[in-house]
């Protein structure tokens, strides 16, 4: 199929680690439409690192007023976003649409081609997730994409290197290593090398990052708490490595291609663990408490 000079919208919801297993889908249809513009409705602060790593050409908010329309039968289509969907010759939809409600309004208002694709995979097959999300863009001839989500963003002089960043948070308590092993790796990493390290995190892990850092030299570390994740991502691309746990920050470093250490809970981790040239997922069958602090630091020893 060949739309020349026209629009391609990827509609993408969900967290940063359903957006960034979404990249390999965006990065197909960059490949077989050069020429199109392509544009992504989802959340500007996920979306934006699409942008920044010049996979889309524009990003729009699905918080937009009128949207909610689009979710009901016989719903009242804002006439603005009627307009704006048939200005695209192609639409692929990750939304969760189990009746076709969405599906069917859009499509009565597009002239061109719309593909409904999955909002997550289907967790009884073991097939990861971004071959899940590639595979409904065989409707327009593009096989044996790289599954494998990639991002470079422009870099920025760092004047704290070497430097490995940690992640101590996720989006569940549940998928998180106890506090009390990151203070012990921190006091190895501090006794058993010279690097230096940068504590990554939002709000919810604020106190913890404070309650670590007050134990560490305040030379040897920074801090990258709240940033917008275009910003994050430019500071991790200039690191070394990066340690973590199942979350979608962990995500965004394999993707930036950084040697990464991922500490593993329960979710199914074939479907699920981030995707990357240098990705080591450790767990433990008796739980993530369980694992131990000589083992994150047997896997780190390379970069150390």
């Amino acid at each position: 199929m060949s739309i020349g000079q026209g629009k391609i919208l990827v509609i993408r919801g969900g967290a940063i680690g359903d957006f960034i297993l979404t990249l390999p889908a965006l990065a197909a249809l960059r490949r077989q439409f050069p020429a199109a513009q392509l544009e992504v409705l989802g959340y500007p602060h996920i979306a934006q690192l699409a942008f920044a790593g010049g996979l889309v050409d524009r990003v729009q908010p699905i918080e937009a007023r009128g949207l909610a329309g689009f979710f009901a039968r016989g719903g009242d289509l804002a006439p603005e976003l009627a307009d704006y969907f048939s200005g695209f010759d192609i639409i692929v939809s990750y939304l969760y649409d189990p009746d076709l409600i969405f599906q069917t309004n859009v499509v009565g208002c597009a002239r061109g081609q719309f593909i409904a694709a999955p909002h997550r995979p289907n967790e009884s097959e073991p097939i990861h997730a971004t071959r899940v999300y590639l595979k409904p863009l065989e409707r327009l001839a593009i096989f044996e994409a790289d599954p494998v989500p990639r991002l470079t963003l422009g870099t920025q002089p760092s004047t704290f290197n070497p430097q490995l960043a940690l992640h101590p948070g996720s989006g569940s308590e549940s998928k998180n290593w106890p506090e009390a092993k990151w203070v012990e790796l921190l006091a190895r990493l501090m006794a058993e090398s010279e690097i230096n390290v940068l504590l990554v995190g939002g709000e919810a892990e604020g106190e913890r990052l404070q309650r670590l850092a007050a134990k560490l030299p305040s030379a040897r570390h920074a801090m990258a708490r709240s940033l917008p994740l275009a910003d994050l991502a430019v500071r991790l691309q200039s690191g070394v490595g990066f340690v973590g746990h199942d979350s979608g920050i962990s995500h965004l470093a394999a993707a930036l291609g950084l040697p990464c250490v991922v500490l593993w809970a329960n979710t199914i981790e074939e479907i699920w663990r981030p995707q990357g040239r240098d990705v080591t997922v450790l767990r433990d069958n008796a739980g993530l408490h369980a694992l131990t602090v000589q083992s994150v630091i047997d896997r780190l020893r390379p970069l150390l």
